[in-house]
């Protein structure tokens, strides 16, 4: 029999990916509504939750909605069936629908929002633009039987640890001999109660960032054959990776702004577009940060963007950008769309053949052009 996949295994492969803790602390993500513990099969991906969004959920027999916007943003006090948003929670719980979120973490995260953006527009070489978050690292150190280094290794690897830039698996081994002595009421995995025991195991020490300690060290133990491993865990004063919301970037080469403008609606697959300054101008290094991001103008300024590509510009701060020589493309926030089809490529690798992922055909931009 298929082993079930429940709620919660693919909120761990979504937070594989777009961990909560790269969350702004104003956000809401994760669970919106439902239960860790439900079955899941059918899955349906959409940039927001609206009724029709619910509503296409139903007549697909969809279990879990995977959203980039947040169902709650702030508390609610009641729930109103005659609101739309009563009604929406009202048919998610009568049809078991759960709902979950991935926002600012997912724009933070590595190959999340942003950086997708920045692989559909050819912005290479790209860094982040609002750095709001730094991994905090520790070391561990575990002792284990040389028999079985290459498990113990392996699991805590697959686990978070050791991965140091473009590589995984980073490590370092000492050989040495363990000794220890099993008391009444052990069960030792090898020698005999009462007898000191000489044992031939290797040190395996790397690093960590602390948010993934647990599952870490979880797994390590899981594959450690002895009844209680020896392992210690150690702060470092190195720093992590550096998170944050938004990229900044060069393009490949120098680009009429007008061009550019063309690639950000072909790319972004948007109609229409807003922008500010010369369309002759030369535009070579971009700065992009999907949904609203006009508070960042200065930072984009700053740190030597010539054209800013953001949503929900509005008319002041757009003049603002205009006289300080910044170019803005304004795509709309509705370009976030493009999260839908690379979540699903997403979670089908993650998950093979076990789910099927759908992708909404809802459209759930508030404004037309006319």
């Amino acid at each position: 029999m298929a082993a079930v996949t429940h709620n919660a295994d693919v909120f761990k492969a979504m937070e594989t990916w777009a961990p909560k803790y790269l969350a702004y602390d104003w956000d809401n993500v994760g669970l919106q509504i439902g239960s860790f513990q439900k079955p899941v099969k059918n899955i349906l991906i959409s940039l927001d939750v609206l009724e029709a969004t619910v509503n296409e959920a139903i007549e697909n027999n969809v279990d879990l909605i995977i959203v980039h916007h947040p169902l709650f943003f702030k508390s609610i006090k009641q729930i109103n069936m005659d609101t739309a948003k009563g009604r929406i929670i009202q048919k998610l719980i009568q049809h078991d629908i759960s709902v979950y979120a991935a926002h600012t973490n997912f724009d933070a995260a590595n190959g999340g929002m942003n950086d997708i953006m920045c692989h559909l527009l050819g912005i290479q070489n790209a860094d982040v633009l609002d750095k709001n978050y730094t991994e905090r690292l520790v070391k561990i150190a575990v002792f284990v039987p040389r028999t079985h280094a290459d498990e113990v290794r392996d699991a805590m690897s697959r686990n978070g640890a050791g991965h140091i830039g473009d590589y995984s698996h980073c490590t370092f081994q000492s050989q040495g001999q363990g000794t220890f002595k099993p008391l009444e009421g052990s069960d030792p995995y090898i020698g005999n109660q009462g007898e000191l025991e000489f044992v031939d195991e290797v040190k395996i020490e790397t690093i960590i960032p602390a948010a993934k300690m647990t599952p870490v060290i979880d797994a390590m133990i899981d594959a450690h054959p002895y009844e209680e491993a020896a392992y210690d865990v150690y702060p470092v004063e190195n720093s992590g990776e550096v998170y944050g919301v938004g990229r900044i970037g060069t393009l490949d080469e120098e680009l009429a702004l007008k061009t550019l403008c063309e690639r950000v609606k072909k790319e972004l697959n948007v109609q229409n577009i807003r922008v500010t300054g010369d369309l002759d101008r030369k535009v070579k290094t971009v700065a992009v940060l999907g949904g609203s991001g006009e508070k960042y103008i200065n930072k984009a300024k700053h740190m030597g963007a010539d054209v800013y590509i953001t949503g929900d510009m509005t008319f002041h701060t757009a003049q603002d950008a205009r006289e300080m020589g910044l170019s803005v493309i304004d795509p709309g926030h509705y370009a976030e769309k493009v999260m839908i089809s690379y979540t699903k490529s997403f979670l089908d690798n993650y998950f093979a053949e076990d789910l099927n992922i759908l992708v909404s055909q809802t459209n759930t931009d508030p404004f037309q052009f006319i």
